[in-house]
């Protein structure tokens, strides 16, 4: 998934831009209401993970301006304030859920998992991914081809979600530096011809035809 983390608490939004990015969520940061407000209505996101209380515009403005302008994307709602009243006026504001401070990473991965299923009953934004005989469940974090299981490293997956969303075109090596790996400047290695060359392996290996072809001077590409 893609996902979206508005925190001010610089210790937090390390602690959960980890966890996610390890479990091979692409993530952006933002660090106060304005700039989260920002992105989640410039880009497209799965999900949204968010402090309540954070500087320029608090949590509950951001939400309440998202879901005015139409803006149904899952929202996890993370705050120090849990009585029952601070709960009820976040769920009201448009919060899909709601996580009170300190809390354990693998009960805030849960719950995005489970508002993400949620919010993506009859939407457009798919919770699995198919080309050819190859699926990819976002939400089970799943690969499998003609039936068979592919286990997938956290990175391995990224890079397979990103070509799969883009099948049937050409990514080019900046588009997966910037997308896959947050990378915004060539670090002049041969990361993605190393990942690309696994990938292929686990996908295409012992299986009738290729799906991830090389685009020579141009990049990658998925295509069934």
């Amino acid at each position: 998934m893609r996902i979206l983390v508005i925190e001010d608490d610089t210790q937090t939004a390390d602690f959960v831009l980890k966890g996610l990015r390890e479990d091979g969520h692409a993530v952006d940061g933002a660090h106060d209401g304005r700039e989260g407000l920002f992105l989640a209505t410039t880009e497209q996101y799965d999900a949204i993970v968010m402090d309540r209380m954070l500087p320029a515009l608090d949590g509950l403005t951001v939400l309440r301006t998202l879901r005015g302008a139409g803006n149904r994307t899952p929202v996890l709602l993370l705050t120090a304030l849990g009585d029952v009243e601070h709960r009820v006026e976040g769920l009201r504001a448009g919060a899909d859920d709601y996580l009170a401070k300190p809390f354990a990473y693998a009960e805030l991965s849960a719950r995005l998992d489970s508002i993400a299923r949620r919010g993506n009953v009859g939407g457009s934004e798919p919770v699995r991914l198919k080309v050819a005989d190859l699926e990819l469940d976002l939400l089970k974090r799943e690969a499998i081809r003609a039936n068979k299981r592919i286990e997938l490293q956290p990175r391995e997956f990224r890079l397979l979600e990103y070509l799969m969303r883009h099948a049937g075109r050409v990514v080019t090596r900046t588009m997966l530096l910037e997308s896959v790996w947050d990378y915004h400047f060539d670090p002049q290695t041969n990361v993605i011809d190393v990942h690309i060359s696994r990938l292929r392996q686990k996908i295409d290996h012992g299986f009738d035809r290729p799906l991830l072809q090389t685009v020579r001077g141009a990049g990658y590409r998925l295509d069934g």
